[in-house]
């Protein structure tokens, strides 16, 4: 959902839109069917199991908000481990098992998903000391293994299996870290899609962990201190975010709190170590897209103190530390981001800081340090370049990188000459990259063996206009040859929020769709970080009704240029994209035909009451303030349910192993749909709930490939696609 989450990166829900590694099998006899032979099937309709769906009780509760009475039928599925919510739960899966499981060709989309889906897998490395850390699973594999290897080219060496701790490989294990000598390896374990992990610490010497034992729970940031004999970590408590300070070797429930009293569970801080434990830099926001505060300390200065270096200004700050200077990427003065440095040993006021790297046309997605330089993320038009300035902000030369793509996970270090980073788009598979910043070589890691031709795909950038005249960029991706005759099967997504942007990335379902005929349309709507903080800051708050409408004129582009039409249109999001989904379905039924709509936020006059929803207020509002809740009130989906209306067929899919976006919201609003919805047999109302799906990654990829089966073979079905 959120920039920040568990022990996550800020793009790991990016990465989690677009996280299947694929590869395509060879499907040559497939590929030869004309999409016109089918595009124009109706949806078969088809008899619904008995007890589908399945009676819900209907309760009188009701809420008076601000003067206005709010009804909330079914308050009483937010009890996730009640006896009844659990009957009603295992009620609705035999309704969509039942359903989904009679569809045609689910064995062979499975297969399909298997080859795109079934290959090897590797994450960029982290280097410490010359040793590279990093996670792999094999073709063969359900699960990512953690590896070491001695130098970029050395043999890997096995560090960390998590199959054998679960039969069904849905425990599975995460590289958080490793300390500077490379000695100390962190990780996490993880149950199911959850987002909190239990820490382990292991010496890669002896291969063995320490005793040192953490609860599972949400880490956020990971630093030794120089001599190793502590640990510094963020985390989440029921009051609000803490700083600790672990003493190595001690208990950890002696842990002891050194920054974080007073703040509420908005906010969210994350502690980091720089400069071999020379510097400690706090980094309190306000939520996921709130302000920015930094503070910094000197731990070898004789009388450390925690200084505040940000503080009580209207921006964001990302920060890094390479000596004695502080660079920080912010839109503070400059809405597309600049980087500014701050000398750290001399004056911090903001009056003294100077650009590191100034503004420009194109905005600043992100930047690391590298050799001592700094490596700038800019995007362009929605796609990812590189380049490299000196310390006094000189352009010095880009990284080249293939077609329109998705730069991510960059790995680099400002003593070290690597980087590593991966490249991917629609039809690019996924690889890692090494970049020598004293050699300028650009060298592929690894890349899974994908018989994917890029020269039979098309990858296509498009304009349209919004609601209010705003030209949007939207992404087309199709088999060459594809010719727009208003009949197309076409699946369109989207994200539209917290300053995260959607493009172009290696998805097995755009391959599957694009394989068969379909167009795999991806809009880039407000809300996101495409275009910098104003385009972001234009899909917040009240201003959400933009993100909806760019979508839904995304959708009037492809029917009035011919692509298709609203009974050949289906559309998925995933999480805030989910909350598009529900917008997308109850304010324009007419424009969709089947939606998929993947753990999403539904209920939001209740968000913010549960798991991680008091981060997210900086973001949408929320309806405890009686300003924001006129305009949450006017476009939260569970509360614009009218009944008597045709909706689409909708595909809500869930599980208990969400623990950042609580699956109560796809209960009730399935509950509700299904209730009011003047649908028939051939446009289910169906919710698909995995006790162990979740937001986070880590799934066994089997079950990855049975959700999106699933998925697909629901918008095939729906849309006539045989």
């Amino acid at each position: 959902m959120s920039k920040h989450h568990g022990s996550a990166s800020r793009h790991e829900l990016a990465r989690d839109a677009r996280r299947a590694r694929s590869r395509v099998a060879a499907l040559a006899g497939k590929a030869a069917i004309a999409f016109a032979a089918f595009a124009a099937l109706p949806a078969v309709a088809q008899k619904l199991p008995a007890g589908c769906p399945p009676k819900t009780r209907k309760d009188n509760v009701v809420d008076v908000l601000h003067g206005a009475r709010v009804p909330d039928p079914y308050r009483w599925l937010e009890a996730q481990y009640s006896p009844a919510t659990r009957q009603w739960i295992a009620a609705e899966d035999r309704c969509t098992n039942g359903v989904l499981n009679k569809l045609p060709d689910r064995a062979d989309i499975s297969e399909e998903l298997g080859k795109l889906m079934r290959t090897e897998d590797v994450g960029v490395p982290i280097e410490r000391n010359h040793r590279f850390f990093y996670m792999k699973r094999a073709a063969d594999q359900d699960l990512s293994l953690i590896y070491m290897r001695q130098g970029v080219e050395g043999n890997p060496e096995l560090l960390f299996d998590p199959r054998p701790l679960s039969k069904d490989h849905s425990t599975s294990a995460t590289l958080l870290g490793a300390s500077d000598d490379g000695r100390y390896m962190l990780y996490g374990v993880r149950l199911g899609g959850q987002d909190q992990v239990a820490l382990h610490i292991m010496d890669v010497e002896t291969r063995h962990d320490l005793p040192d034992k953490f609860a599972r729970r949400h880490y956020f940031g990971l630093g030794f201190t120089r001599d190793e004999k502590g640990l510094y970590y963020g985390t989440t408590s029921a009051t609000g975010p803490r700083v600790m300070f672990h003493k190595m070797g001690a208990p950890s429930i002696r842990d002891r709190v050194i920054f974080g009293k007073g703040y509420s569970r908005q906010y969210l801080i994350t502690p980091m170590v720089f400069d071999d434990g020379r510097w400690l830099l706090i980094r309190v926001s306000e939520g996921t897209s709130g302000n920015t505060a930094i503070y910094v300390e000197d731990l070898l200065a004789k009388k450390p103190e925690l200084k505040p270096i940000v503080k009580d200004i209207s921006a964001t700050f990302q920060p890094e530390i390479a000596g004695d200077t502080l660079y920080m990427m912010t839109d503070w003065k400059a809405p597309d981001h600049r980087i500014v440095a701050v000398d750290l040993a001399g004056d911090v006021a903001p009056a003294a800081w100077r650009d590191g790297v100034p503004e420009s046309a194109n905005p600043i997605e992100g930047f690391s340090l590298a050799g001592g330089k700094l490596l700038v993320r800019y995007l362009v038009d929605a796609a990812y370049r590189l380049e490299i300035f000196d310390t006094n902000g000189k352009r010095e030369r880009e990284i080249p990188l293939p077609e329109m793509g998705t730069v991510g996970g960059v790995e680099s270090r400002w003593k070290s000459n690597d980087v590593m980073f991966s490249y991917q788009s629609f039809a690019i598979t996924p690889a890692i990259y090494h970049y020598d910043m004293e050699t300028k070589s650009l060298t592929v890691l690894a890349r899974p063996k994908i018989p994917v031709s890029p020269a039979d795909f098309e990858t296509k950038q498009v304009w349209y206009h919004s609601k209010d005249g705003t030209r949007v960029p939207m992404f087309l991706f199709y088999k060459r040859g594809l010719e727009p005759n208003g009949e197309v099967p076409t699946l369109l997504t989207g994200y539209g929020g917290f300053d995260l942007s959607s493009t172009p990335g290696f998805r097995p379902e755009a391959i599957v769709w694009a394989e068969h005929g379909g167009l795999y349309a991806m809009a880039n709507m407000r809300g996101g970080g495409e275009f910098g903080e104003a385009w972001h800051r234009a899909g917040m708050f009240g201003k959400k009704q933009n993100v909806f409408d760019d979508f839904y004129a995304a959708a009037e582009w492809l029917i009035h240029s011919r692509y298709t039409n609203p009974t050949k249109l289906g559309i998925q999001g995933m999480s805030n994209g989910g909350l598009l989904m529900g917008a997308a379905l109850t304010q324009r039924p007419d424009l969709f035909r089947a939606v998929v709509c993947m753990y999403p936020l539904l209920d939001m006059l209740r968000y913010q009451k549960f798991m991680g929803g008091p981060w997210w207020v900086s973001e949408y509002g929320s309806a405890d303030n009686a300003e924001q809740f006129k305009y949450l009130l006017k476009y939260s989906p569970y509360q614009n349910i009218h009944p008597g209306t045709e909706y689409p067929a909708v595909l809500f899919i869930t599980g208990d192993g969400d623990t950042r976006v609580a699956p109560l919201h796809a209960r009730k609003m399935a509950a509700r749909l299904q209730a009011g919805a003047a649908n028939g047999p051939g446009r289910p109302i169906l919710l698909l709930y995995d006790t162990k799906s979740g937001h986070s990654g880590g799934r066994p990829v089997g079950q990855q490939i049975a959700e999106q089966t699933n998925m697909i073979s629901f918008l095939f079905w729906q849309l006539g696609v045989n």
